[in-house]
């Protein structure tokens, strides 16, 4: 597997928001802000990456950029078309299906150990998110809603002290990212169930069970939507 780095004209000036880097550690930290960004969706299904764009917004060299793609592509994250064309993917049905599966599941879990160790001031921290996610969606802000949505949903791993799962869930959200973004784009984050505010009830009284039924519920039923936004973004009709 390899990249063509000198490309076509690059255009001037363009910017994705990325932020320099410093020279520490460049290798990770580039990952991590491409990570950062796929999972927000500030790259769009089929959007088509270029190392020395990339280099030029993150203030690198073009190394740990081609690096940091490589891992993304052996991730799922991105795929590799020709050593020139490397492209954030749009999903198909099956591989949305087998996410989604495995978010159900491990989601439900990160919900039942939340509920069981999540303090006042945990409470109160998933409140301040879904809050700020909602003023986020009342002003249209849809790269700092679907952040906030992403933090949300992290966090019940993060309070239930599970890191693997966590680790396991970043790798699933990096493929849904954009699609995820795509979907709030389309105005579904408007009209999207308000499953945030039973998760963080059941939380606050301990009830595991019904943290993880929340948590599914949730899942599941963007399921169709999803599906409308796939056949949408491959130009195609998709039975549910």
């Amino acid at each position: 597997m390899s990249f063509v780095v000198n490309e076509a004209p690059r255009p001037m000036g363009e910017k994705f928001g990325l932020g320099t880097m410093k020279r520490e550690n460049l290798g990770d930290g580039v990952y991590a802000r491409l990570s950062e960004a796929l999972i927000q969706g500030r790259f769009p299904p089929d959007h088509r990456l270029t190392i020395r764009d990339l280099a030029d917004s993150l203030g690198t060299s073009v190394t740990p950029v081609r690096d940091a793609l490589l891992r993304l592509i052996q991730d799922g994250a991105l795929e590799q078309r020709s050593p020139r064309d490397v492209r954030v993917p749009i999903l198909s049905v099956s591989r949305y299906e087998e996410i989604r599966a495995m978010r159900v599941r491990l989601e439900g879990l990160a919900a039942r150990e939340c509920a069981l160790r999540a303090g006042p001031a945990d409470v109160t921290r998933m409140r301040q998110i879904d809050h700020e996610m909602h003023r986020a969606i009342d002003a249209d802000d849809w790269s700092r809603a679907v952040l906030l949505n992403q933090q949300f949903h992290f966090s019940l791993a993060e309070i239930g002290g599970m890191e693997l799962l966590r680790a396991t869930l970043q790798r699933l959200w990096l493929q849904m990212g954009p699609l995820i973004a795509a979907y709030y784009r389309s105005g579904n984050g408007r009209t999207r169930g308000d499953e945030h505010h039973v998760i963080i009830d059941a939380v606050a009284r301990g009830d595991a069970d019904a943290a993880e039924q929340a948590i599914r519920k949730e899942i599941l039923e963007a399921g169709e939507p999803m599906f409308a936004e796939i056949a949408k973004l491959q130009g195609t009709d998709i039975a549910v």
